[in-house]
């Protein structure tokens, strides 16, 4: 319990101080206030991890070139997937989160002034904007747009069915997949608990997957093809039901994570 005060009151301070100057600095026009974003976002991120007592670990990271753009696609067991990709996934990156992190006082307007991309799951208009503006990014500035597929965190370490949105970008833009596995970030913080426990966060990097042989008429091949690369990442020890579930496509019925056919990311 120690531990868990400790994280929650520092990272409550970091939060505030940290978003605070981003704002402060945006609102000033200050001209370093954009170069502030990724090195404070980092900071805080290793911090975090750190102060849990976690160790953050990759294998594979010398098959890929960090130098590309990419859309990142990882599983999700808990608050401490982003810590650890934020903190230290080596490469210039936006995440792609829910509409209610842009809500949060003080950290939602720092989280969208660095040009992170929040999405409205209910509305379906708003949702594929903020995947073109999400396209735009990886186009322009040549970096890496991370998303999770599942949309949500998972209850028993089970893989989740997967929304289209991240390989409906990728078709889109011709931007290679780049799979994550991440295993051990559950133990440290599951889903549903306050309890913050020491350990290893291990991130295992997939062989890129190339999107120009697919056609968005061939999206459900695309996101098998990914959520299998991922499934093949995760260490089998992290939990129950690792192996994920039989179903890994969502109906085909449209989602706002879930762009038809006709739209296109500009």
């Amino acid at each position: 319990m120690i531990r868990t005060a400790v994280v929650m009151v520092v990272g409550l301070v970091l939060t505030v101080v940290l978003a605070g100057w981003l704002v402060l600095s945006s609102l000033l026009r200050l001209p370093w206030a954009g170069r502030h974003c990724e090195p404070l976002a980092r900071f805080w991120s290793r911090a975090l991890v750190r102060l849990a007592g976690a160790r953050v670990r990759f294998e594979g990271e010398d098959r890929v070139d960090w130098d590309q753009p990419y859309i990142v696609v990882a599983n999700h067991q808990s608050w401490f997937d982003v810590f650890a990709l934020a903190g230290f996934l080596p490469v210039h990156f936006r995440f792609v989160g829910k509409e209610e992190l842009a809500r949060i006082p003080i950290f939602g307007p720092a989280w969208t002034g660095c040009g992170h991309i929040s999405i409205d799951r209910d509305d379906r208009s708003r949702a594929i904007d903020a995947l073109k503006r999400a396209g735009r990014q990886v186009r322009q500035e040549r970096l890496a747009v991370i998303l999770f597929p599942e949309g949500t965190r998972s209850h028993d370490g089970r893989l989740q069915d997967f929304k289209k949105g991240a390989f409906v970008l990728a078709i889109q833009t011709g931007v290679p997949i780049l799979p994550l596995g991440i295993s051990g970030s559950r133990a440290v913080m599951p889903k549903g608990s306050w309890k913050i426990r020491s350990g290893e966060i291990l991130i295992r990097v997939g062989t890129p997957i190339s999107a120009e042989e697919f056609e968005m008429k061939d999206r459900n091949q695309l996101v098998a093809k990914g959520r299998h690369a991922i499934l093949s990442l995760l260490d089998q020890s992290d939990g129950p039901g690792v192996t994920g579930s039989e179903t890994p496509i969502q109906d085909s019925r449209p989602s706002a994570e879930d762009p038809e056919h006709e739209e296109s990311v500009q």
